[in-house]
């Protein structure tokens, strides 16, 4: 890589870190949220979900944005804007201010994505390694965020370990003020043989014609695809915490890890540290599920991951109650199968899609994901105030049912294609 190139990657990898390092904290947070403001898990769920919803609805104007002011402006007010949500959330008096906060953390993430992925596409000549090094950085940040969130909890009332989790973001923000590199460095014109998009794009009729030209047959499948992997993806992961809590023995106690009665042994939550594992071995997923992409079709990809997943959903509270080794195995098996699905969807989006509508169909993508993926927080947090933790485990795993449905359609309508 070139100091240009370096500049860029090493700029979306800490931005790309910090954003799911917020975003999977919440989850942690919700645990305390539960019993501090006395909410069922419906409502807080519809809470949390309003502010993932808003992250992936606003990566579609977040991608109009990129276009208008650059990436590396967008970017550090992406970073100063989940910062001040963060503050926010700090002195929240209820829940509605949560969701408050949780609406300007969504806002401000949201247009991350766009403007990364631009900025990479755009900017590195040697374009895959930088994908690579930031899709690390934010399954890092998707890793350590919840971990660090759990160790900062041992110590910290919740209140002040959101404070602290400002201050990386302040270094960022920091770093992205001062950093400089070309954003058009790596740009070939009109190297897709198509229109450029600051012309493609530059009125609402034009961006409707573009969208229209883009929901062919197979994207519109592909896009439902990824709408099934949201779903589930939120779903699940939300109220996971809380979820692990009720399956796992009072280690503090029987190990006598801090002393009976003390700050530490009230905040020490062996579910956090669990979760936290969890999301680490997804690590391994994506890393495979990007190897796949490789060897075999996507769409045949997701229908076996996909397929597993449904596996595990249903087998995952009866293996939790049959012991810690079974219940430590089958969230293994949930994490890794989980993350090994993005670099498959991926994928697959790139083969629906045409090179220059390359970047309105990842919009789409992360909408489908991420925005009306939110939506899984809310079926979720509903199922387990009606039904219990097998209810809605079972009820989820519909989702990835649809999702191995979707995807053997779309190998078919590939295979005529072709």
């Amino acid at each position: 890589m070139n100091r240009n190139d370096r500049s860029i990657t090493g700029f979306v990898m800490v931005s790309h870190a910090i954003v799911h390092t917020y975003e999977l904290s919440i989850p942690i947070l919700m645990v305390l949220w539960l019993s501090e403001f006395s909410v069922s898990t419906a409502l807080l769920g519809t809470v949390v979900a309003v502010g993932y919803g808003l992250f992936g609805v606003g990566a579609l104007p977040g991608g109009i944005l990129v276009d208008r002011f650059g990436s590396q402006e967008l970017v550090t007010a992406c970073l100063a804007g989940m910062g001040a949500s963060f503050l926010l959330l700090s002195i929240a008096p209820n829940v509605l201010t949560i969701m408050g906060a949780l609406c300007v953390w969504g806002l401000a993430a949201s247009v991350y994505h766009p403007a990364g992925l631009s900025l990479i596409s755009k900017g590195v000549e040697e374009r895959g390694t930088g994908f690579a090094y930031h899709g690390m950085a934010g399954n890092l940040g998707i890793a350590l965020g919840p971990l660090l969130t759990a160790v900062l909890l041992l110590f910290f009332e919740w209140r002040i370990v959101t404070v602290l989790l400002i201050a990386p973001t302040a270094v960022a923000v920091l770093y992205a003020i001062s950093v400089e590199f070309d954003e058009t460095a790596a740009v070939q014109a009109q190297a897709d043989g198509g229109t450029p998009a600051s012309k493609r794009r530059g009125t609402l009729a034009q961006f409707v014609a573009d969208s229209r030209s883009l929901f062919t047959v197979g994207f519109t499948v592909a896009f439902f695809v990824v709408m099934m992997n949201g779903l589930f993806y939120r779903g699940t992961l939300t109220f996971l915490p809380d979820v692990l809590s009720g399956f796992l023995p009072n280690v503090t106690d029987q190990m006598q890890l801090f002393d009976p009665g003390s700050p530490m042994a009230e905040e020490f939550d062996p579910a956090s540290y669990l979760y936290a594992g969890l999301l680490m071995v997804g690590i391994a997923g994506q890393y495979v599920g990007g190897k796949l992409t490789d060897r075999i079709r996507t769409e045949v990809g997701l229908a076996v991951v996909f397929g597993s997943l449904t596996v595990v959903a249903i087998v995952f509270v009866p293996a939790a109650e049959t012991g810690i080794v079974p219940l430590l195995i089958v969230s293994a098996l949930l994490g890794f199968l989980l993350f090994a699905l993005q670099p498959l969807y991926q994928a697959t989006i790139a083969e629906y899609s045409p090179p220059g509508d390359r970047g309105l169909s990842y919009g789409y993508t992360y909408l489908g994901s991420f925005g009306i993926g939110a939506a899984g927080a809310v079926i979720a947090g509903y199922l387990l105030s009606a039904g219990g933790v097998n209810t809605t485990f079972l009820g989820l795993a519909a989702f990835p049912v649809f999702g191995a449905a979707l995807s053997l359609a779309l190998l078919r309508y590939g295979c005529l294609r072709e």
